[in-house]
């Protein structure tokens, strides 16, 4: 369709033809200066916050378990070194596991080298003195021998008894079993409490009742982490051949674009289609087995995962997941057959675009490191801003007292008002707080953090795209390539973008941290209401979640490309956001077609090397071959290194193709600009590949000769 005939409608007027136009603008000044400002001060207020975290917090608060007196267990150069466990004096006054890790658990609380092993009452302990002097291990200093038990239990001195526990996160559990459906603590069902009186050992429940789900987790958690450490060699080496696999494809794209794409598309059907046989056969081979029939909801949520293996419907849900995925590839191949070779022939330009311009394809390396030093910041920060509180110490009374739960001083209880009216209480630490204006601003504090992490985040991301799309605009509206095209086009657009943009990359950040920052809070208000009875509000909740989801996405496709026209034109960001989209809603079917069938091309090659990748791992790490028996680490579950090897594929792969999705969305806006601009004519070519100009009927004409 000439171009005058196009129905722009409501949608601007199209670009019109400018003969100076030669690629990005260099003659440009500096855009949105006030979002410019408020993020350098906000970076300024960030990195007081740190400077303030740092100096307030104490990260040994989160490392090490801490006893009545406020001292850290195991921390070195201390007279504590060596006791790096926990021991409560009566555990039964706890009321679960939860408020032991809260430190507020309102009995003695003293460090211990390793926790008791055996039944022992004080009472017995005193008839021998080998016992007594293993007893006083978990007795504060000062007993001695001459000292009466009435005097030390009077005095707190030492627990009326002990009993067989075990250690858990660096605290002394008891060392609860069933014993013929009985609950058994060191293999007795009764125990001494040491005032004479035999109890059930079920007593002990009510301390440690919610232990036993975060034990086991715990130990799946140190299983993970020991097969870590016997795979992480043959992890790094997978991720080395994701990487190795993700450049060849690369550097193929390079020169056989149109046949690497359809070798991906059939490809990745074959891969799926195998991992459909691969299901039915584990499915049929599982026929007849033991307990291989039981649902997954009878199974419920097992910690061994392997244990989801055995079962057949497992495979089931594999197969039927895999096969849909299959079935939706095929359709959409068959209706975009069309517009496939259009995206084919921006694929191919890409990789042209990418030969010129070699440097972008490193450049996802240095987003990377921007990217790791803010999460590392945000980390090492939250550390410290949750870890700066003071110990608080409250008075501990089993009697009556009017001043029990109230806050003291153990530097001079003993001769304090309180002692001295309840002469058996304790001046106890009980927990990390504070009252100081510091300490009310704490939460503030954090959610400065959280939001500044995401605006950061969002801004190097952004540096990035309007990085490559300065320099892939460079590469398009060169007339005559390479010799148009500026020497170092990533780093000229990369210095452009800071020194004139820096405004405009904040404020498109900005939007987009605010929306991510009021879905955290969507979730958190989720996370609190899963117990509430109100569906009204579960429903309206489940709303405003899936339309800032959906405004997330609209959000980020928006700033994309306003990122491009800010890389082209330099103007500010609204003005380029309108640009932009106007361009867009001018050309929506080339947009809702051609564009999104190279995304969904170039996420075939993600997922092509990711599928390979990980069927390699899964061979290698589950023993299925024989070559590699002997060479495969021995490990619990194998499936801990499988998938770390499938993300950081993906990951690897989406680094690599993030420039090739960059490099065709600039391409993809330049040439529907060029579309406008110009007519084909001799004072207006097509700047676009002759293969796009075949397929969608457009040439450039000749002058007649006179």
């Amino acid at each position: 369709m000439p171009e005058n005939e196009e129905p722009y409608g409501t949608h601007g007027e199209p670009r019109k033809y400018d003969p100076s136009f030669k690629g990005p603008i260099q003659n440009r000044g500096c855009t949105d200066i006030i979002c410019c400002i408020l993020f350098v001060l906000a970076v300024l207020g960030y990195i007081a916050v740190g400077i303030l975290a740092w100096s307030q917090g104490d990260p040994r608060k989160a490392i090490y378990p801490t006893d009545s007196r406020g001292q850290f267990c195991g921390q070195a150069g201390t007279p504590l070194e060596k006791k790096r466990l926990l021991f409560y004096f009566n555990i039964m006054k706890c009321a679960s596991p939860m408020v032991l890790l809260s430190f507020q658990c309102p009995t003695t609380q003293m460090c211990v080298e390793k926790c008791p092993d055996k039944f022992m009452t004080l009472v017995k302990a005193y008839r021998n003195q080998k016992d007594l002097d293993y007893y006083k291990n978990f007795c504060k200093e000062g007993v001695t021998n001459t000292m009466t038990v009435l005097t030390i239990l009077k005095e707190g001195l030492c627990p009326a008894m002990l009993t067989p526990s075990k250690s858990f996160t660096r605290r002394c559990f008891p060392a609860l079993g069933l014993k013929g459906g009985v609950i058994t603590v060191g293999n007795s069902t009764k125990f001494d409490d040491g005032t004479g009186n035999m109890r059930d050992a079920k007593d002990l429940v009510d301390g440690v009742k919610n232990a036993t789900v975060v034990m086991e987790a715990r130990q799946v958690v140190m299983k993970i982490f020991e097969d870590y450490t016997q795979s992480w060699y043959w992890i790094l080496i997978g991720l080395v051949i994701a990487m190795l696999v993700s450049l060849l494809f690369i550097i193929l794209m390079r020169f056989l674009a149109g046949i690497m794409v359809w070798i991906i598309i059939a490809a990745v059907i074959a891969v799926i289609g195998y991992g459909i046989f691969h299901c039915y056969m584990e499915y049929a081979d599982l026929k007849g087995e033991p307990g291989a029939n039981v649902t997954l909801q009878e199974l419920g949520f097992q910690t061994d995962f392997t244990v989801y293996l055995q079962v057949r419907q497992t495979w089931l849900a594999f197969m039927i997941i895999l096969a849909i995925v299959e079935v939706i590839i095929i359709l959409l191949l068959i209706f975009l057959r069309k517009r496939i070779l259009i995206a084919i022939a921006l694929i191919k330009e890409a990789s042209k675009a990418i030969r010129h311009v070699m440097c972008s394809l490193f450049y996802p390396l240095f987003t990377f490191l921007l990217l790791a030093i803010v999460i590392a910041y945000w980390a090492v920060t939250a550390v410290f801003l949750s870890t700066s509180s003071e110990p608080i110490y409250k008075v501990i009374n089993e009697t009556a007292c009017e001043h029990s739960g109230q806050t003291c001083e153990p530097a001079n209880y003993s001769t304090s008002e309180m002692k001295k009216q309840c002469p058996d209480s304790e001046c106890l630490f009980a927990f990390y707080g504070g009252e100081t204006v510091y300490h009310k601003y704490l939460i503030g504090l954090q959610f400065y953090n959280v939001f500044l992490f995401f605006w950061c985040a969002n801004f190097v991301t952004a540096l990035g795209q309007m990085t490559l799309a300065g320099a892939f605009a460079s590469y398009y509206w060169a007339f005559t390539k390479p010799d148009d095209i500026p020497t170092f086009p990533v780093f000229s657009s990369l210095g452009r973008s800071l020194r004139y943009h820096t405004g405009s990359l904040a404020f498109g950040s900005l939007i987009l941290s605010i929306i991510q920052i009021i879905r955290v809070l969507l979730e958190y208000l989720d996370h609190k209401l899963k117990g509430a009875q109100n569906k009204f509000a579960k429903f309206l909740l489940c709303c405003l979640k899936c339309c800032f989801w959906c405004l997330e996405k609209f959000i980020k496709f928006l700033n994309r490309n306003a990122y491009i026209m800010v890389a082209i034109y330099g103007k500010h960001f609204c003005a380029s956001a309108r640009d932009a989209f106007l361009l867009l809603m001018r050309n929506i079917i080339r947009v809702a077609v051609v564009d999104k069938v190279t995304d969904f091309l170039l996420f075939l090659g993600k997922l092509l090397i990711v599928g390979l990748v990980g069927v390699f791992a899964f061979f290698f790490f589950s023993g299925r071959v024989k070559a590699f028996e002997d060479t495969a680490p021995n490990l619990h579950y194998y499936w801990v290194p499988i998938l770390t090897v499938v993300i950081g594929s993906y990951l690897i792969a989406h680094g690599f193709f993030s420039v090739y999705a960059m490099c065709v969305d600039t391409l993809f806006l330049c040439f529907l600009e060029d579309l406008e601009r110009n007519d084909g004519s001799p004072e207006r070519p097509y700047l676009m590949p002759e293969s796009l100009r075949k397929i969608l009927n457009k040439k450039n004409k000749t002058k007649s000769a006179e």
